[in-house]
């Protein structure tokens, strides 16, 4: 499928730039998964794993916190790990 833009980016490098299926993050009020062709949002995030697959390959990064921004298929993550 690849439908998301999937963007990951720390204050010093960028983590992630790929097309992926799926994506689940650590919001601060519980966890979430975005899919082609979710509503627009803004979400802080927590401590936790931000979790994305693939071409059936299942991939994760632990966060500290961060922000993310879901808009027209593309998630944009800016986190501290």
């Amino acid at each position: 499928m690849k439908d998301i833009r999937l963007n990951i980016i720390t204050p010093e490098s960028v983590l992630v730039d790929e097309m992926v299926d799926n994506v689940t993050l650590p919001g601060t009020m519980g966890s979430f998964q975005v899919l082609k062709d979710h509503a627009a949002l803004l979400s802080s995030l927590t401590n936790g794993n931000v979790r994305y697959v693939s071409e059936g390959k299942a991939s994760e990064i632990a966060i500290r916190s961060g922000f993310v921004e879901v808009l027209d298929n593309v998630v944009s993550v800016c986190v501290e790990i």
